[in-house]
């Protein structure tokens, strides 16, 4: 009757001991191979695992990516800055050598001529619409006055009508106003250049019967002791043959842009063969282009 009484304690004692050496003997197994029940769990883990190490990557990559960027920005924008640097001493340096060619050629004008030159800096150009005037950096005090030739070494640009004790007002070959003596200089004819407008003239007086034509030189005449003689004033651009006139209309472009003029000569006194002296044989387009 003892036996069967049932000892619940004594079972699981007995089952322990029993099941003892078969864990033993499957924990042995696990180091080869993995259970059928475990390998979904395992494949979990491994997926897992690989996408983990697949962002870790990615984000390595992109980190670096972004440095990478960040350095190759800042170094263009030293380079860039470095680049503007040097454009600008460029500028400089292109400015420098034009202005030196400029004043080179300006010196030897005034070396290779006997008339006495005052060399002056345009520092104002007149606003008004119905003149066409500049101002200049020399007046009364440097010997101006009233009615002297303005000159550049391509050809006349105009003359004073109001010196100032430091600067002078010139009046353009342009203005409307402004009368200059003028002989066509392959046909030597007189006519009179008067202003037109910012960018022609008019040579007017001169018989239907010359041969001008557009690309003709007009050169100073030298009569109105003003301009010494041959100094170019500007190229034929259309002429113009009406009914009713003896007389033809010949539109100029002058030979000097007064809007780009930086400095000039003043004729403080020419001798009387300066006036007179024959006009050098130049080209309309060899004048135009220097």
């Amino acid at each position: 009757m003892n036996f069967l009484n049932f000892n619940f304690r004594k079972a699981i004692i007995l089952i322990l001991v029993i099941s003892l050496p078969l864990i033993s003997i499957n924990m042995e197994q696990k180091k080869v191979q993995n259970t059928w029940f475990t390998e979904p769990f395992s494949f979990l883990a491994e997926g897992v695992q690989s996408l983990f190490a697949s962002l870790s990557r990615g984000v390595r990559t992109t980190t670096s990516e972004y440095v990478n960027l960040i350095r190759i920005k800042s170094q263009n924008a030293d380079l860039q800055k470095q680049n503007d640097e040097l454009k600008t001493r460029l500028n400089q340096m292109t400015e420098s050598q034009n202005e030196l060619e400029r004043l080179r050629t300006l010196l030897d004008f005034q070396k290779n001529t006997k008339m006495e030159l005052v060399p002056a800096q345009v520092v104002g150009r007149d606003l008004v619409p119905d003149h066409n005037t500049i101002t200049i950096n020399k007046g009364t005090k440097h010997g101006l006055k009233i009615g002297q030739a303005v000159l550049t070494v391509s050809g006349a640009v105009g003359y004073i009508f109001k010196p100032q004790l430091y600067t002078s007002h010139v009046m353009l070959i342009t203005d409307r106003y402004s009368v200059v003596d003028a002989l066509i200089q392959k046909t030597r004819a007189h006519g009179i250049v008067e202003g037109k407008s910012k960018e022609l003239c008019v040579l007017q007086y001169v018989e239907r019967t010359e041969d001008v034509k557009p690309g003709d030189l007009i050169v100073t005449g030298g009569l109105d002791n003003i301009f010494p003689k041959g100094f170019p004033l500007g190229v034929v651009t259309n002429v113009e043959r009406k009914t009713k006139s003896a007389s033809l209309v010949i539109d100029l472009k002058p030979v000097v842009d007064a809007n780009k003029v930086e400095e000039v000569f003043i004729v403080t006194h020419a001798a009387l063969e300066d006036f007179l002296q024959k006009p050098t044989d130049v080209t309309a387009t060899e004048r135009i282009t220097k």
